[in-house]
Protein backbone atom coordinates (compact mmCIF):
# COMPACT_ATOMS: atom_id res chain seq x y z
CA UNK A 1 0.00 0.00 0.00
CA UNK A 2 1.34 3.37 -0.98
CA UNK A 3 2.00 6.05 1.68
CA UNK A 4 -0.58 8.29 0.01
CA UNK A 5 -3.26 5.62 0.46
CA UNK A 6 -2.31 5.21 4.11
CA UNK A 7 -2.56 8.97 4.60
CA UNK A 8 -5.97 9.13 2.93
CA UNK A 9 -7.23 6.23 5.04
CA UNK A 10 -5.94 7.92 8.21
CA UNK A 11 -7.60 11.23 7.28
CA UNK A 12 -10.87 9.45 6.49
CA UNK A 13 -10.86 7.75 9.89
CA UNK A 14 -10.08 11.03 11.64
CA UNK A 15 -12.85 12.81 9.73
CA UNK A 16 -15.35 10.14 10.72
CA UNK A 17 -14.17 10.45 14.31
CA UNK A 18 -14.84 14.19 14.28
CA UNK A 19 -18.21 13.75 12.57
CA UNK A 20 -19.39 10.86 14.75
CA UNK A 21 -20.86 13.00 17.59
CA UNK A 22 -22.69 15.24 15.11
CA UNK A 23 -24.06 12.29 13.14
CA UNK A 24 -25.08 10.53 16.35
CA UNK A 25 -26.87 13.64 17.57
CA UNK A 26 -28.61 14.04 14.20
CA UNK A 27 -29.69 10.39 14.29
CA UNK A 28 -31.20 10.64 17.76
CA UNK A 29 -32.81 14.00 17.07
CA UNK A 30 -35.02 12.26 14.52
CA UNK A 31 -36.24 9.59 16.96
CA UNK A 32 -39.08 9.48 19.45
CA UNK A 33 -37.97 9.46 23.10
CA UNK A 34 -40.48 6.79 24.12
CA UNK A 35 -39.17 4.49 21.41
CA UNK A 36 -35.53 4.91 22.45
CA UNK A 37 -36.54 4.54 26.09
CA UNK A 38 -38.08 1.16 25.30
CA UNK A 39 -35.65 -0.19 22.68
CA UNK A 40 -32.46 1.68 23.60
CA UNK A 41 -30.42 4.30 21.75
CA UNK A 42 -28.64 1.69 19.64
CA UNK A 43 -31.91 0.48 18.10
CA UNK A 44 -33.28 1.52 14.72
CA UNK A 45 -36.75 3.01 14.36
CA UNK A 46 -39.13 5.49 15.94
CA UNK A 47 -38.28 8.26 13.47
CA UNK A 48 -40.12 11.59 13.74
CA UNK A 49 -39.64 15.32 13.09
CA UNK A 50 -41.67 16.29 16.14
CA UNK A 51 -38.52 16.85 18.18
CA UNK A 52 -37.59 19.81 15.99
CA UNK A 53 -41.07 21.33 16.28
CA UNK A 54 -41.09 20.93 20.07
CA UNK A 55 -37.53 22.21 20.41
CA UNK A 56 -38.29 25.32 18.35
CA UNK A 57 -41.36 26.14 20.44
CA UNK A 58 -39.98 25.32 23.89
CA UNK A 59 -36.56 26.84 23.26
CA UNK A 60 -38.00 30.08 21.80
CA UNK A 61 -35.48 29.79 18.98
CA UNK A 62 -37.08 32.46 16.81
CA UNK A 63 -36.56 35.20 19.41
CA UNK A 64 -33.13 33.93 20.46
CA UNK A 65 -31.90 33.78 16.87
CA UNK A 66 -32.65 37.48 16.51
CA UNK A 67 -30.81 38.20 19.77
CA UNK A 68 -27.73 36.36 18.50
CA UNK A 69 -28.01 38.25 15.21
CA UNK A 70 -27.98 41.58 17.05
CA UNK A 71 -24.80 40.52 18.85
CA UNK A 72 -22.87 38.50 16.26
CA UNK A 73 -23.16 40.63 13.12
CA UNK A 74 -22.02 43.98 14.65
CA UNK A 75 -19.31 42.26 16.69
CA UNK A 76 -17.85 40.42 13.67
CA UNK A 77 -17.98 43.50 11.41
CA UNK A 78 -16.43 45.76 14.07
CA UNK A 79 -13.75 43.20 14.96
CA UNK A 80 -12.64 42.66 11.38
CA UNK A 81 -12.67 46.36 10.52
CA UNK A 82 -10.67 47.48 13.56
CA UNK A 83 -8.30 44.51 13.21
CA UNK A 84 -7.74 45.34 9.55
CA UNK A 85 -6.90 48.95 10.42
CA UNK A 86 -4.49 47.93 13.19
CA UNK A 87 -2.91 45.19 11.06
CA UNK A 88 -2.42 47.60 8.15
CA UNK A 89 -0.50 50.03 10.35
CA UNK A 90 1.64 47.26 11.85
CA UNK A 91 2.41 45.66 8.48
CA UNK A 92 2.76 48.78 6.33
CA UNK A 93 4.78 51.09 8.56
CA UNK A 94 7.94 50.51 10.56
CA UNK A 95 8.27 52.33 13.86
CA UNK A 96 9.92 51.76 17.21
CA UNK A 97 6.98 50.16 19.04
CA UNK A 98 5.77 48.08 16.10
CA UNK A 99 6.52 44.65 17.59
CA UNK A 100 5.60 45.83 21.08
CA UNK A 101 2.16 46.91 19.92
CA UNK A 102 1.63 43.60 18.14
CA UNK A 103 2.70 41.80 21.31
CA UNK A 104 0.10 43.74 23.30
CA UNK A 105 -2.63 42.61 20.91
CA UNK A 106 -1.50 38.98 21.18
CA UNK A 107 -1.03 39.11 24.97
CA UNK A 108 -4.64 40.19 25.41
CA UNK A 109 -5.72 36.78 24.10
CA UNK A 110 -3.73 35.01 26.81
CA UNK A 111 -5.90 36.38 29.63
CA UNK A 112 -8.76 34.04 30.61
CA UNK A 113 -12.15 35.78 30.59
CA UNK A 114 -12.84 34.55 34.14
CA UNK A 115 -9.91 36.59 35.45
CA UNK A 116 -11.48 39.78 34.09
CA UNK A 117 -15.04 39.05 35.16
CA UNK A 118 -15.22 41.39 38.18
CA UNK A 119 -13.36 44.40 36.72
CA UNK A 120 -15.29 44.18 33.44
CA UNK A 121 -18.59 43.89 35.26
CA UNK A 122 -17.83 46.90 37.47
CA UNK A 123 -16.59 48.98 34.53
CA UNK A 124 -19.68 48.21 32.44
CA UNK A 125 -21.90 49.00 35.41
CA UNK A 126 -20.26 52.41 35.80
CA UNK A 127 -20.79 53.32 32.15
CA UNK A 128 -24.31 51.81 32.11
CA UNK A 129 -23.58 49.12 29.54
CA UNK A 130 -25.02 46.24 31.54
CA UNK A 131 -28.01 44.41 30.07
CA UNK A 132 -27.37 45.82 26.58
CA UNK A 133 -26.30 44.37 23.27
CA UNK A 134 -23.77 47.18 22.92
CA UNK A 135 -21.83 45.90 25.91
CA UNK A 136 -21.69 42.36 24.51
CA UNK A 137 -20.60 43.63 21.10
CA UNK A 138 -17.78 45.67 22.66
CA UNK A 139 -16.50 42.89 24.94
CA UNK A 140 -16.52 40.33 22.12
CA UNK A 141 -14.72 42.77 19.85
CA UNK A 142 -12.09 43.45 22.50
CA UNK A 143 -11.36 39.77 23.06
CA UNK A 144 -11.26 38.82 19.38
CA UNK A 145 -9.21 41.71 18.01
CA UNK A 146 -5.85 40.33 19.13
CA UNK A 147 -6.08 37.10 17.16
CA UNK A 148 -7.48 38.81 14.06
CA UNK A 149 -4.82 41.53 14.14
CA UNK A 150 -2.05 38.92 14.37
CA UNK A 151 -3.39 36.90 11.43
CA UNK A 152 -4.10 39.91 9.22
CA UNK A 153 -0.78 41.65 9.94
CA UNK A 154 1.17 38.54 8.99
CA UNK A 155 -0.93 38.19 5.86
CA UNK A 156 -0.49 41.84 4.88
CA UNK A 157 3.28 41.60 5.26
CA UNK A 158 3.32 39.22 2.30
CA UNK A 159 1.95 41.93 -0.03
CA UNK A 160 4.87 43.25 -2.15
CA UNK A 161 5.97 46.79 -1.25
CA UNK A 162 6.25 47.54 -4.95
CA UNK A 163 2.46 47.65 -5.13
CA UNK A 164 2.34 50.38 -2.51
CA UNK A 165 5.15 52.27 -4.22
CA UNK A 166 3.22 52.16 -7.49
CA UNK A 167 0.09 53.34 -5.70
CA UNK A 168 1.99 56.26 -4.17
CA UNK A 169 3.34 57.22 -7.59
CA UNK A 170 -0.26 57.27 -8.84
CA UNK A 171 -1.15 59.64 -6.00
CA UNK A 172 -2.93 57.18 -3.73
CA UNK A 173 -2.93 58.21 -0.09
CA UNK A 174 -2.80 55.91 2.92
CA UNK A 175 -6.57 55.54 3.20
CA UNK A 176 -6.92 54.75 -0.49
CA UNK A 177 -4.10 52.20 -0.27
CA UNK A 178 -5.95 50.56 2.59
CA UNK A 179 -9.44 50.42 1.08
CA UNK A 180 -8.70 49.89 -2.62
CA UNK A 181 -5.46 47.92 -2.52
CA UNK A 182 -4.99 46.08 0.77
CA UNK A 183 -8.51 44.97 1.65
CA UNK A 184 -9.20 43.30 -1.74
CA UNK A 185 -5.89 41.43 -1.52
CA UNK A 186 -6.59 40.08 1.99
CA UNK A 187 -10.12 38.97 1.14
CA UNK A 188 -9.30 35.24 1.59
CA UNK A 189 -7.94 35.91 5.07
CA UNK A 190 -10.98 38.02 5.92
CA UNK A 191 -13.28 35.24 4.74
CA UNK A 192 -11.45 32.69 6.90
CA UNK A 193 -11.60 35.00 9.92
CA UNK A 194 -15.27 35.73 9.28
CA UNK A 195 -16.05 32.03 9.49
CA UNK A 196 -14.11 31.63 12.72
CA UNK A 197 -15.43 34.80 14.32
CA UNK A 198 -19.06 34.02 13.52
CA UNK A 199 -18.61 30.60 15.11
CA UNK A 200 -16.87 31.88 18.24
CA UNK A 201 -19.05 34.91 18.92
CA UNK A 202 -22.27 33.11 18.00
CA UNK A 203 -21.49 30.31 20.46
CA UNK A 204 -20.18 32.62 23.20
CA UNK A 205 -22.30 32.39 26.35
CA UNK A 206 -19.98 33.36 29.22
CA UNK A 207 -20.18 37.13 28.80
CA UNK A 208 -23.90 36.95 28.03
CA UNK A 209 -24.57 35.42 31.45
CA UNK A 210 -22.35 38.05 33.11
CA UNK A 211 -23.52 41.22 31.35
CA UNK A 212 -27.16 40.48 30.51
CA UNK A 213 -29.80 40.59 33.21
CA UNK A 214 -32.94 40.28 31.10
CA UNK A 215 -33.60 36.71 29.96
CA UNK A 216 -35.40 37.97 26.86
CA UNK A 217 -32.08 39.34 25.55
CA UNK A 218 -30.10 36.12 25.92
CA UNK A 219 -28.48 34.64 22.76
CA UNK A 220 -29.38 31.40 21.03
CA UNK A 221 -27.10 29.28 23.24
CA UNK A 222 -29.45 29.89 26.16
CA UNK A 223 -32.24 28.08 24.31
CA UNK A 224 -30.60 24.74 25.02
CA UNK A 225 -31.00 25.37 28.74
CA UNK A 226 -34.73 25.82 28.17
CA UNK A 227 -34.86 22.25 26.84
CA UNK A 228 -33.47 20.79 30.06
CA UNK A 229 -35.95 19.77 32.72
CA UNK A 230 -35.33 20.08 36.43
CA UNK A 231 -35.69 16.35 37.05
CA UNK A 232 -35.79 14.93 33.52
CA UNK A 233 -34.08 15.70 30.21
CA UNK A 234 -35.24 14.45 26.83
CA UNK A 235 -31.89 13.98 25.09
CA UNK A 236 -33.54 13.45 21.71
CA UNK A 237 -35.19 16.85 22.09
CA UNK A 238 -31.88 18.34 23.23
CA UNK A 239 -30.15 16.83 20.20
CA UNK A 240 -32.70 18.47 17.92
CA UNK A 241 -32.09 21.80 19.64
CA UNK A 242 -28.34 21.40 19.24
CA UNK A 243 -28.72 20.75 15.50
CA UNK A 244 -30.89 23.86 15.16
CA UNK A 245 -28.29 25.95 17.00
CA UNK A 246 -25.48 24.63 14.78
CA UNK A 247 -27.21 25.31 11.45
CA UNK A 248 -26.26 29.03 11.06
CA UNK A 249 -22.56 28.39 11.62
CA UNK A 250 -22.62 25.48 9.19
CA UNK A 251 -24.36 27.70 6.64
CA UNK A 252 -21.70 30.41 7.01
CA UNK A 253 -18.95 27.82 6.56
CA UNK A 254 -20.48 26.34 3.41
CA UNK A 255 -21.04 29.80 1.90
CA UNK A 256 -17.44 30.86 2.60
CA UNK A 257 -15.88 27.42 2.24
CA UNK A 258 -13.78 28.18 -0.83
CA UNK A 259 -12.47 31.47 0.56
CA UNK A 260 -11.94 29.86 3.96
CA UNK A 261 -9.72 27.11 2.58
CA UNK A 262 -7.95 29.57 0.27
CA UNK A 263 -7.24 31.90 3.18
CA UNK A 264 -5.79 29.16 5.33
CA UNK A 265 -3.66 27.79 2.48
CA UNK A 266 -2.26 31.14 1.35
CA UNK A 267 -1.60 32.22 4.90
CA UNK A 268 0.45 29.10 5.54
CA UNK A 269 2.58 29.21 2.40
CA UNK A 270 3.39 32.88 1.94
CA UNK A 271 6.35 34.61 3.54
Amino acid sequence: MRPRHVLHAFLAVMALGWLAPLLWGLFNSLRDYDYTGTHGYFSFGGFTFQNYVDAWERGEFGEKFLNSLYITVPAVVLTLFLSSCAAFVLARFSFKLNLTLLGVFVAANLLPPQALLIPVYRAFREVELLNSYTGLVLINTAFQMGFCTLVLSNYMKTIPHELYESAEVDGAGVSRQFFTLTLPLVRPALAALTTLQVTWIYNEFFWATVLLQDGDKFPITSSLNNLRGEFFTDYNLLSAGSIIVALPTLLVFFVLQRQFVSGLTLGSTKG
